[in-house]
């Protein structure tokens, strides 16, 4: 089934994808449904300072960008690395892969993600840690259309890390989703949008150890199915004082600095505050 939804929306071009991908957003936000109920606490918690109006008005918003995300992944993951680079119409800051030092990819859950190494890794290699999923059938999907040609998956796991470290030696770009709850091993509590939340020390630890230069990696989705723009930025996550928590910390501040420009691009329908927030009230 899943793979039938996957290839029926391969088969369409962008702007109708996003079309149809908006209304599902649309419809998200009308049932009532568990994604907008996340959504919305998650809003409520991020910016309590909006007006109701403003904040139902990002709520929806939210979730048809969220539609989008839903619709675009038959779209790029079933399409070829080169069909998916078609489609960024503009790339800031591919300079600063040019570096003599270690590179990580610091990609939020902001706008089209999953592009992100798919176009990345035609020109040189890239291992991106992914947490594994619990089905062993949609693991082996996932697999089989992420990990292609020069991009290589690396599970969240001890041998995951170890598999970046190599990559890491081996001069080549590691990618890392950092934004998501990992559960209390490899994780502090760091504020993010005023509250604290769980955050994964892995790439700041990477960082540190390797003297790594840290990109800020994102695909913005463009309106209207006009294609995605994908910026790499520079950006300082070590700080002063050399701790743990406060390295998370400036991580933390960069992801929010980013999600603030586009707000509707970011995943709110996942429960970021779990730890700390009770998402049934």
């Amino acid at each position: 089934m899943i793979n039938f939804i996957l290839k029926f929306f391969a088969m369409m071009p962008l702007r109708l994808n996003h079309l149809i991908g908006s209304l599902i957003g649309y419809y998200l936000y009308m049932s009532d449904s568990d994604s907008k109920k996340i959504v919305h606490k998650n809003i409520q918690t991020c910016f309590p300072n909006l007006a109701k109006s403003e904040q139902q008005d990002l709520i929806k918003k939210s979730l048809i960008e969220t539609g989008k995300g839903l619709s675009e992944s038959g779209f790029i993951w079933l399409g070829s690395f080169k069909d998916n680079a078609k489609h960024i119409t503009k790339t800031n800051g591919s300079e600063h892969l040019n570096s003599d030092q270690p590179i990580i990819l610091l990609v939020p859950h902001f706008g089209c993600w999953e592009i992100t190494g798919r176009v990345l890794s035609i020109d040189t290699p890239i291992t991106f840690l992914y947490k594994p999923l619990r089905k062993a059938k949609q693991e082996a999907l996932l697999i089989k259309n992420r990990q292609k040609q020069g991009l290589t998956m690396a599970s969240a796991d001890k041998k995951g890390v170890i598999k970046l470290q190599r990559a890491i030696k081996n001069k080549e770009l590691i990618g890392i989703l950092p934004d998501q709850d990992p559960g209390e091993e490899g994780s502090v509590l760091a504020p993010f949008f005023g509250t604290n939340a769980r955050s994964m020390t892995l790439l700041v630890k990477l960082a540190r150890k390797n003297n790594a230069k840290v990109l800020l990696t994102w695909a913005f989705r463009l309106p209207k199915g006009k294609g995605y723009e994908l910026n790499l930025q520079p950006v300082d996550i070590l700080s002063e004082q050399g701790s743990i928590e406060a390295d998370v910390a400036l991580m933390n501040q960069v992801i929010e600095d980013l999600v603030k420009t586009q707000p509707e691009q970011y995943l709110w329908n996942y429960k970021r505050f779990k730890s700390v927030v009770d998402y049934s009230s």
